[in-house]
């Protein structure tokens, strides 16, 4: 039951020439498929293979002699939820339930904004920022490496890559540019209001 990388949604030059068709062939070709070809290669054969990747995140993340399993698990769930908070021509300010919601939570949309180019730009080292729903409040947070908001509770809305090989070949050391452009072109507002709905 092998876990399969997930078709783009759009053309690996769809987000050019704000992150390169070149960044896409790497990140998305070789990075994550790296993942997903070590995840299932370290779960074969084993009761986990019968598992959805959720199931597996979950059972491994507080077992240190599964740590491989986790962290290519977790890297390959995060990576497929990353490509889905993307689109071409996105960003802007959400509207409806997703919209009102942000308000309500962070006083207003430029308040969301700021906290999440923050949290996106000060997470130290390798890493990931999220907007999540905790309990029934929206909140920013950031996980490092492959930890993921999945084995805290928290449900994922959407979420930023800040590993460096999400950027760096477009950015090189400028993560805060590359952060900015992401919120104000490319965040996919149809996908985070999918996952609001499905998490409320």
């Amino acid at each position: 039951m092998a876990y399969q990388q997930p078709e783009l949604l759009y053309p690996e030059n769809a987000l050019e020439p704000l992150i390169s068709a070149r960044t896409l062939s790497f990140h998305y070709g070789k990075h994550h498929v790296a993942y997903i070809t070590n995840y299932n290669n370290l779960v074969a054969g084993t009761p986990l293979d019968n598992l959805s990747l959720e199931e597996v995140i979950a059972l491994t993340a507080a077992d240190p002699q599964k740590i491989g399993i986790f962290n290519n698990g977790a890297q390959a769930w995060n990576h497929s939820f990353y490509w889905n908070s993307l689109t071409p021509n996105g960003g802007g300010e959400p509207s409806g339930e997703l919209g009102a919601k942000i308000t309500q939570d962070f006083g207003s949309f430029d308040k969301f904004k700021d906290e999440l180019k923050s949290a996106a730009a000060t997470q130290f080292g390798s890493g990931w920022a999220w907007l999540v729903l905790e309990g029934d409040r929206l909140k920013i947070v950031k996980t490092s490496n492959a930890q993921t908001p999945l084995t805290s509770g928290q449900k994922p809305i959407i979420t930023i890559d800040v590993w460096e090989h999400a950027y760096y070949l477009d950015y090189q050391n400028r993560r805060p540019d590359y952060v900015a452009t992401v919120i104000d072109n490319l965040l996919n507002w149809e996908f985070a209001a999918e996952n609001l709905r499905a998490a409320l």
